[in-house]
């Protein structure tokens, strides 16, 4: 970042610094406090899951669901969703979260992955910002503009759905493929006139006067996933952890609905954001979230992201993303289109 944007980002750098500082192969090592199971061979099972900061390990733990664990759970933390699902191709990581999107493009590459769980939130937080100060007030404006996203992100979608919703195609504005740091940087420089990407720097710019000029809400499915190692899933002691494993992330989401601020204050420590945005984040996006079956009507939802990009030539050849799911996990879980929670408007 150039010196003279530094007042500007003072307050936004904190989240910056630490999502960039986490490595696609970085692992915390922070193995999870519990009692280690045994296999049945007389080894410990260790789940080795994917997160990203201040997500599902923060999570867990604020909620009290890492306590009287019978396996060691391992965690690696990534930078966003498409390295994440890359090390669950390559079984370096057994189950990890992400957005809507990473999947599709993991799919497209032929990686061996397994959706196998899913939550439905706002999409209120997926949204193209402008900064303050500009002149565009629709998105039909964006033509010849130049826009940063990162690629094959949530976001990325969001952005090609917004456009096409305004009459508009990809060709029709200049993208340029920046991770959220980077993207940053170029947004408050003027280098971008518009940022499409996802909360919780959704709510954090906005606090620095940009605004929305479009967000995803009635534009994106609003669906997060969990994605395993197909190996994982053939091993009985480590499907069985899985299993647990999102049963607890199911009742964290839970508690985080009946304690926003709670949860709030957790989050800003663990990311550096102020409170004031972590909570913002909060109601917008970050604790709407209803746990959901991987159902018929999610599958369609992605079938169509899926065939956006291939139309696209964004991803190469015709994606099935049913043959990438895997509904062992569903159970009793409401379908895919429950309303998500909702907190009234973010501030």
């Amino acid at each position: 970042m150039r010196r003279h944007t530094l007042p500007l980002l003072a307050a936004l750098v904190p989240l910056s610094l630490a999502l960039s500082a986490c490595g696609g192969n970085s692992a915390a090592d922070t193995g999870a406090a519990g009692q280690e199971g045994k296999d049945g061979k007389g080894t410990a099972v260790t789940l080795n899951v994917g997160d990203q900061k201040g997500g599902n390990e923060s999570l867990l733990r604020a909620a009290g669901e890492l306590d009287k664990l019978d396996y060691t759970i391992k965690w690696s933390t990534f930078t966003s969703g498409p390295p994440l699902l890359e090390a669950v191709n390559a079984k370096a990581v057994d189950i990890g979260g992400v957005g809507n999107t990473p999947p599709v493009f993991a799919a497209a590459a032929k990686s061996k992955i397994a959706v196998v769980a899913a939550t439905h939130g706002s999409s209120a937080g997926e949204a193209i910002l402008v900064p303050k100060g500009s002149a565009l007030q629709n998105p039909a404006e964006l033509r010849g503009k130049k826009i940063a996203v990162a690629q094959g992100s949530s976001a990325h979608f969001q952005l090609i759905a917004s456009l096409e919703q305004a009459g508009l195609k990809p060709a029709d504005v200049t993208v340029n493929f920046l991770q959220p740091a980077d993207a940053l940087a170029a947004f408050n420089s003027g280098a971008v006139d518009a940022w499409a990407v996802w909360d919780p720097y959704t709510s954090q710019v906005l606090r620095t006067g940009a605004r929305v000029l479009v967000s995803g809400e009635g534009v994106v499915n609003g669906l997060g996933f969990q994605v395993a190692a197909p190996a994982a899933l053939e091993d009985p002691a480590k499907s069985k952890a899985i299993g647990d494993y999102l049963t607890r992330l199911q009742r964290a989401q839970d508690w985080v609905f009946a304690h926003p601020e709670e949860w709030a204050k957790v989050w800003a420590k663990e990311t550096g954001l102020p409170y004031e945005v972590a909570f913002d984040a909060v109601k917008r996006s970050n604790g709407t979230r209803v746990p959901v079956a991987v159902d018929d009507a999610a599958v369609v939802s992605e079938q169509k992201i899926a065939d956006t990009f291939t139309e696209l030539k964004l991803i190469p050849g015709k994606v099935v993303f049913k043959d990438f799911v895997d509904t062992r996990f569903n159970g009793a879980l409401p379908p895919s289109t429950t309303a998500p929670r909702s907190y009234g408007k973010a501030s």
